[in-house]
């Protein structure tokens, strides 16, 4: 397990390779593709974003309400495919991480090596046990959205697994290839 502090550096993500596991504690914000919408259009606007991107991770994720005492409802991973159309405008704004579930397409995953990034996956199906190392959440923009508002997350030892790497690897076609 290798353990990573937000927000990411670049001899940090230079070490990660496809396949491993990762506990992240610090800073991740939420957004899902309505949000990100949003913020490509503020960028083509010149506008600024909600919160400085450089650096950060984004969790492609909807939670559900907190109950009484806990951060956060349970928190697990959206599709990731939903915003490949607006990743690389943000890794080229400095992002540095994404967490989701499946696979991204060609596009992100050419950004994701000419940025130096790097794509998590979450474990779909363990939104309950996510959620328990999420300590504190707070909608930072779009209220509106509901589930899918932007949310400034602090986590501590947030599991996942690097799928997209630096390089260009991919662990869904490695493990593709391997069961060939």
């Amino acid at each position: 397990m290798i353990k990573l502090t937000t927000p990411l550096k670049d001899e940090d993500i230079a070490k990660l390779k496809s396949g491993d596991a990762v506990s992240i504690t610090g800073v991740i914000y939420t957004a899902r593709d309505a949000a990100h919408a949003r913020f490509v259009k503020l960028l083509e606007e010149g506008k600024e974003l909600p919160f400085d991107v450089k650096g950060q991770i984004i969790y492609y994720v909807g939670p559900t309400p907190a109950k009484p005492g806990h951060a956060i409802g349970s928190a697990g991973p959206t599709t990731s495919y939903r915003m490949d159309a607006y990743a690389p405008t943000l890794l080229d704004q400095g992002l540095k991480g994404m967490i989701g579930k499946g696979a991204r397409g060609q596009e992100v995953k050419d950004s994701i090596v000419k940025n130096k990034a790097i794509y998590f996956a979450a474990v779909g199906g363990a939104a309950a046990l996510i959620a328990k190392s999420i300590k504190k959440a707070e909608v930072i923009a779009y209220e509106d959205l509901g589930a899918e508002a932007v949310r400034r997350m602090e986590v501590v030892d947030f599991p996942a697994i690097v799928i997209n790497d630096i390089e260009g690897n991919d662990l869904y076609e490695i493990a593709r290839k391997s069961a060939k």
